[in-house]
């Protein structure tokens, strides 16, 4: 068999899987043929989505995750390895943002935030990546957001892990060339989830009057968390020869009354 045929068996990989755009894209994985690895620190709510896919005929490895740990991530990694075997797909999603001025925010925080949305990625990257690149074959996938190409106020760290997030996947776009490893991103408009529920609900008014203020609200629109699944199920399914490397993914506007 050529080395550039897709594995019929693609074990995938999905970080921040407790909920949101993470469990989304873990059910749309599974449905699609995916043995899944669900990986967070709630591994109860990650064990509430398994149920999910194993009652309807997936496979799905449930473990505990805190991406900031890098003993935690080389635990998960060789657990879902040894539960699924190679891990064919990484889902770089786990993420986390808090509202606040930039220059009022407490430094130390602020950094605990980029470690969770920048670092912690790249430990995952560099706990699966060398075994895909070895046998020559992957997908790794980086859950953006649009804030990485029109920052939006009061989203402190947010927009700058973002940025550094896109930074890095398309730095790995380039030295993965030739490798058979995809790293690609998608970027998410406005999407409902559970990101922004532990706000104190005055400071998330806030920063939703001033988000319409600069224009980044010009509809009631969000996006479903499965919509986001759906993209990243097309990416990682593209054949041998096919690099999505970017997808973006918007709201659609309602109907105007004609």
């Amino acid at each position: 068999m050529s080395k550039y045929v897709q594995p019929d068996r693609r074990p995938a990989v999905v970080t921040g899987a407790s909920s949101g755009i993470g469990a989304a894209t873990a059910l749309v994985l599974a449905a699609a043929g995916y043995p899944v690895a669900l990986g967070a620190r709630r591994t109860d709510k990650c064990e509430d989505v398994a149920v999910a896919i194993r009652e309807a005929g997936g496979e799905a490895f449930v473990h505990a995750l805190d991406i900031t740990d890098a003993d935690s991530v080389d635990a998960f990694v060789k657990a879902a390895t040894a539960d699924l075997g190679d891990i064919e797909v990484l889902v770089n999603n786990a993420g986390a943002v808090g509202p606040g001025v930039v220059h009022e925010v407490d430094s130390e925080r602020f950094a605990r935030e980029l470690d969770l949305n920048v670092v912690g990625a790249h430990r995952m990257v560099r706990a699966v990546a060398p075994g895909m690149v070895e046998r020559r074959r992957g997908d790794i996938v980086f859950v953006s957001s649009d804030v990485a190409v029109r920052a939006r106020p009061f989203m402190s760290s947010y927009a700058a892990g973002k940025w550094g997030l896109e930074g890095m996947a398309h730095a790995m776009q380039m030295e993965l060339e030739g490798t058979g490893v995809r790293a690609s991103i998608v970027r998410p408009g406005g999407t409902w989830s559970e990101m922004g529920s532990d706000w104190d609900p005055e400071a998330g008014a806030e920063v939703l009057n001033h988000w319409v203020r600069f224009g980044f609200a010009r509809h009631p629109h969000f996006l479903k968390p499965r919509a986001i699944g759906e993209a990243i199920s097309t990416i990682v399914s593209a054949p041998r020869g096919v690099h999505l490397n970017l997808v973006e993914v918007t709201p659609e506007a309602p109907l105007e009354d004609t």
